[in-house]
C-alpha cells in the first residue's frame, strides 16, 4: 500500500518531524513523516516538502494534526499544498478525521489515522481510512484516556477491523517488530526511538539523556484536562503532575504545557525547558545510530528473533 521496503514508520512528531529525519527514514526503506503543525503555515509546509524531495525520491507522508490547539491549524490549506506537491500519503492524529475525509479521498490520498482505542479504530474504518495506527499506553505523546498497553490493545483492534493495523507504543527494536507482526499488525510506528538518531533535528543533550534514561523516566500528565500526554520526566512535568494532583485548572497549566516551551528542550538542549513527548521505549535505547543503521539493525534483529522463536517452537513440539 505504501510502496516501502520495510514495515517501519516514523510517526509524526511535533517540532521533531522535519525534512532531515523524514527523508532519512524513507531513504532507508521505511516511511518518514513530516508534521504540518510544526511548519505553521501552508507555504512553510511547501518548503519543507520540497526539502524532503531534494533528499529522497522515495515515498513519505505528512501528518495533519487534529488535536485541540491554542492556534488555528489550517488543515484544509495544508491539503491544498499536499495536492500541489503530489504528496500521496497522510497520517491524521487527534480527533476524528471525518471533516477532512471527503477532500482527502477526492484527491486519492492514502489515509492512515492514529487512534488509542478499539472504538475509535472502528469509527475510523467506517469513515474510509485506509489503515489505522493503534497506540498503547506505552506511547510517547497521546496514549488516550485508557491505560491499556499495546500487548492487549493491538490484537483487540486487529480483531475488530478489516483494514491494515499498524502498531505503536513501546517499539524500538527487531524483537518488537516481530512481536507486533505476530499479534496481527502489518508494521510498527516508532517515534521515541527515531528521536535518538543522528538525523533527528534535536540537541545532543536530549539524545544523551535518552541513552541514559530507563523505562521509569516518563510520566503521563494532562489527564485532568482530558488530553493525556506521556512525556519525559523532568522538573516541568513533575510540577504539572503536582498541580494536577492538587486540582489545577487548564488555565493554570497552560503556561507550563505550551508546546512552544519544548523548543528550549529540542533546540537549546535545556532538559528542563518544557515538557516533551517521550515513550517508555526510551528504556530500550542504548546508542545513537544513523537512521539507516537503526533500520538495518531492526531488520537483522527481527530475523534473529524469529529464528529463535522458531527454534523454541520446535523444541516444544518434540
Amino acid at each position: 500500500m505504501l510502496k516501502i521496503e520495510y514495515p517501519i514508520i516514523c510517526g509524526g512528531m511535533f517540532q521533531v518531524g522535519r525534512a532531515p529525519l523524514a527523508a532519512a527514514v524513507s531513504e532507508a526503506g521505511g516511511l518518514g513523516i513530516i508534521t504540518s503543525k510544526t511548519q505553521a503555515t501552508p507555504e512553510r509546509l511547501r518548503d519543507e516538502i520540497r526539502k524532503v524531495k531534494s533528499l529522497t525520491k522515495k515515498p513519505f507522508a505528512v501528518n495533519l494534526n487534529l488535536f485541540p490547539s491554542q492556534t488555528a491549524t489550517p488543515n484544509a490549506d495544508f491539503i491544498d499544498i499536499l495536492v500541489d506537491e503530489d504528496v500521496k500519503i497522510v497520517e491524521t492524529s487527534g480527533r476524528s478525521p471525518e471533516g477532512l475525509m471527503p477532500k482527502l479521498k477526492e484527491h486519492g490520498f492514502t489515509v492512515i489515522h492514529k487512534v488509542a482505542s478499539v472504538k475509535n479504530a472502528i469509527s475510523a474504518e467506517k469513515l474510509g481510512v485506509d489503515a489505522v495506527i493503534i497506540v498503547g499506553n506505552e506511547t510517547g505523546g497521546h496514549p488516550g484516556m485508557g491505560d491499556v498497553g499495546t500487548l492487549v490493545m493491538l490484537p483487540r483492534v486487529v480483531d475488530s477491523v478489516s483494514i491494515p493495523v499498524i502498531a505503536g507504543g513501546g517499539f524500538s527494536d527487531g524483537r518488537g517488530l516481530v512481536s507486533a507482526l505476530s499479534l496481527g499488525a502489518e508494521g510498527i510506528v516508532m517515534g521515541t526511538r527515531f528521536m535518538a538518531t543522528k538525523e533527528a533535528p534535536i540537541h545532543d543533550h536530549v539524545k544523551d539523556w535518552m541513552v541514559s534514561a530507563n523505562e521509569m523516566d516518563t510520566v503521563v500528565i494532562q489527564r485532568n484536562i482530558g488530553s493525556p500526554s506521556r512525556v519525559a520526566l523532568n522538573a516541568v512535568s513533575k510540577e504539572v503532575d503536582r498541580l494536577e494532583n492538587e486540582g489545577a485548572t487548564i488555565e493554570a497549566l497552560i503556561p507550563l504545557i505550551t508546546g512552544q516551551r519544548s523548543k528550549k528542550v529540542y533546540f537549546e538542549g535545556d532538559l528542563d525547558g518544557g515538557i516533551w513527548s517521550c515513550g517508555q521505549s526510551v528504556g530500550l535505547i542504548k546508542e545513537i545510530l544513523t537512521v539507516d543503521e537503526l533500520i538495518k539493525q531492526i531488520v537483522h534483529e527481527a530475523h534473529n528473533s524469529l529464528e529463535s522463536v522458531q527454534t523454541r517452537l520446535e523444541s516444544i513440539r518434540t
